[in-house]
């Protein structure tokens, strides 16, 4: 292609990323939205798919600065997408961990408490600097951060694979993969204020640290004490990881841990050998999992979490078969499956762990043209899979959410494969067909994954998990409701425990925090409510319901009724007992009499 026909191309593709962003950036929520995709505007949804095909198109043909800019537009594009809470001026979104994350920030930015005080204290900080420096609302504030911490993941997983095979194809495609954004399952690892998943997205830094480590060993100048660069990079990412969140920190010392043995075995085994000429990870192994366990031990947090695991392994019925079976017996009482759930939320990441498995094997049986020092590194990589599976499956059989969040941690190794994986998939089918051909069967097969796993970056109803869009009509209700009410008297939500509103609104280091497991708020029995048995809902006590958009929409529109039903509701509020004593457009509450 002409140098003058790429330019226009380019300022196409640029243009049409600068448009879907105004759009939607002239177009705010103005109300609860159940999908982040629906609320927003088709033209933006229509420009973005324009510049992520000029995005992949020349990102997979292209070479040098074209392929720059491609790679440039693509991720442009992507962060824009990830943004859309920002750019859409969404007071907050998250209702789980992230309120709680609200409430450490507000914590930080009132001195009731400090960040080191905190066991994972990074987003809560760069938070407050958001908050000092730019003067932005705290929940602002923490929407920035989810985007400042995933930006390294589009930047640094095709500087990987450059660093490992120097293929330019090899980097165009790994671009393409790290667009999917494959982390977020949207099971146990979230594109919100979820500090497990903000930490993957720097996974990929300490990766390229070690393995510039490992590949430019001689071409450096050392530090002081004959430290090499690279080696203090491996130090300053691990412990940046350590304080968004020390299970990723958990893996990143497996990881190093596996390449230590790899090179242990290779020294005893071989007196001609790549990784012989590489320095050893030793060290910067020994020395991350001290500063781990020392930071981890220390912190009350953790040993709970370590309790928690112990107990799950040992417990048959808290493990992930429980979970599974229980999750698969709800989908298919509202007409779904287990299956149909898969395909929408994996499909992408079993295509892309197919094709690096097979990869893999072919490397293992000498099948591949690899030269010997790309090999090297895909066999680290690789080897390292084994007991970091292995993690996943002490997981799954302990606390499964934390299985989940292993998943998201594989998925970060898997995208970096992949890029070496289909680029000599290429270069095989080139040999079949012609070498334009691989080029267009590759580029469709990845712009059909695209678009399957931008669907899925945020919670929507198509994954049966509404948008946990947080509004100024929300926040107004629950903080009028945490203020002016009886504060003896318990809150009770439909589905969704009240108590974390109070730590986002109110922070947590404070007397008088609502928290979990307590009788101070829960949610209400969902059989003796629909049973017209609103008196003894909830312990039979007195308390106050607190009903939400983002309730109705979950409860009677996506669960189809399958807890509580709009006739419920509806009776609900006639009943004797029953008083509303806060109410606005997307916030209910009442007063429910435990005598009535």
């Amino acid at each position: 292609m002409k140098r003058s026909t790429l330019n226009i191309t380019f300022a196409v593709g640029f243009l049409a990323t600068a448009v879907g962003l105004l759009v939607a950036r002239s177009n705010p929520a103005s109300s609860y939205e159940p999908s982040i995709y629906t609320g927003t505007p088709t033209i933006t949804w229509a420009a973005f798919a324009l510049a992520l095909a000029v995005a992949v198109s020349t990102a997979l043909t292209c070479r040098g600065r074209e392929q720059a800019c491609g790679i440039a537009l693509g991720a442009t594009t992507v962060t824009g997408i990830v943004s859309l809470p920002v750019i859409r001026n969404y007071r907050f979104a998250g209702m789980g961990d992230a309120l709680t994350h609200l409430g450490w920030t507000r914590d930080i930015v009132t001195g009731q408490t400090a960040p080191h005080e905190l066991f994972y204290p990074g987003i809560h900080s760069l938070a407050s600097v958001f908050h000092y420096v730019g003067g932005v609302p705290i929940e602002r504030a923490l929407l920035f951060g989810i985007v400042i911490l995933f930006v390294p993941f589009l930047l640094f997983v095709p500087l990987v694979v450059r660093e490992i095979s120097g293929s330019g194809v090899a980097v165009g495609i790994a671009a393409v993969i790290s667009w999917m954004v494959l982390p977020i399952n949207n099971i146990a690892t979230h594109m919100g204020v979820h500090t497990n998943s903000n930490a993957l997205f720097l996974v990929p830094v300490v990766v390229f640290a070690f393995v510039a480590y490992l590949r430019r060993r001689a071409a450096i100048e050392r530090l002081a004490f004959g430290l090499s660069p690279f080696t203090l990079l491996i130090f300053l990412t691990g412990i940046a990881l350590l304080f968004v969140h020390p299970q990723q920190m958990i893996n990143v010392v497996v990881l190093l841990g596996a390449i230590s043995a790899v090179q242990f075995l290779a020294r005893r085994r071989y007196d001609d050998h790549p990784i012989l000429d590489h320095p050893t990870m030793y060290a910067h192994t020994v020395v991350l999992g001290v500063i781990f366990t020392v930071w981890a031990t220390s912190n009350e947090r953790f040993r709970d979490a370590l309790a928690g695991l112990l107990t799950g392994i040992l417990t048959a019925d808290v493990g992930g078969g429980a979970e599974v079976g229980q999750r698969e017996a709800s989908l298919q009482e509202i007409g779904g499956g287990l299956g149909e759930l898969f395909v929408t939320m994996f499909f992408e990441l079993a295509v892309i762990s197919l094709v690096v498995g097979v990869f893999i094997l072919l490397v293992w049986l000498g099948r591949t043209s690899l030269d010997p020092e790309t090999k090297s590194f895909v066999n680290y990589l690789s080897l390292s899979l084994i007991p970091l599976t292995g993690m996943f499956f002490v997981y799954f059989f302990g606390t499964p959410t934390m299985a989940f969040r292993q998943v998201g941690f594989l998925a970060v190794i898997l995208t970096i494969l992949a890029g070496v994986a289909f680029a000599r998939g290429v270069g095989g089918l080139s040999s079949v067909i012609t070498r334009p051909g691989a080029n267009a069967v590759v580029a469709l097969a990845l712009g059909a994954c695209l678009v399957l796993g931008l669907m899925t970056v945020f919670a929507s109803p198509i994954i049966y998990s509404p948008n946990q869009h947080v509004t100024d009509q929300k926040f107004s209700g629950y903080e009028a409701g945490l203020t002016h009410t009886d504060d003896d008297t318990p809150l009770a939500g439909m589905g969704y425990d009240p108590y974390r509103y109070d730590h986002g609104l109110n922070g947590i280091e404070r007397e008088g925090t609502l928290s979990a497991g307590t009788a101070d708020s829960g949610t209400v029995d969902p059989e003796a409510f629909e049973a017209g048995n609103y008196s003894g809902a909830y312990h039979g006590s007195d308390y106050y319901f607190v009903v939400t958009e983002f309730d109705l929409t979950r409860e009677i529109e996506i669960y189809d009724e399958l807890h509580h039903s709009e006739d419920s509701l509806e009776e609900f509020e006639t009943r004797e007992g029953v008083d509303k004593v806060i109410s606005n457009d997307e916030f209910r509450m009442y007063s429910v009499s435990g005598s009535g």
